[in-house]
């Protein structure tokens, strides 16, 4: 896992999973009562904030067997 502190102030992780050119993942930091998570070749675009309790829920979901996820 690496870590960027960015020019918001907040502690940028991403996964060592995502090493290599052309890495297709996401990074997240935790702020004050809200979970940010945003893309890594876009670091100055969007960000998308959870709650912590959507964040948990969220990556419960995604952590999941493959075929015991809900469909939605």
């Amino acid at each position: 896992m690496s870590t960027e502190h960015g020019p918001d102030g907040l502690e940028w992780r991403r996964s060592s999973y995502s090493r290599g050119a052309g890495a297709k993942c996401v990074e997240v930091a935790a702020g004050a009562g809200a979970v940010h998570v945003r893309d890594s070749k876009t670091p100055d675009g969007p960000v998308l904030t959870f709650t912590p309790e959507a964040w948990a829920a969220f990556t419960v979901y995604a952590t999941r067997t493959p075929g015991t996820a809900r469909k939605f």
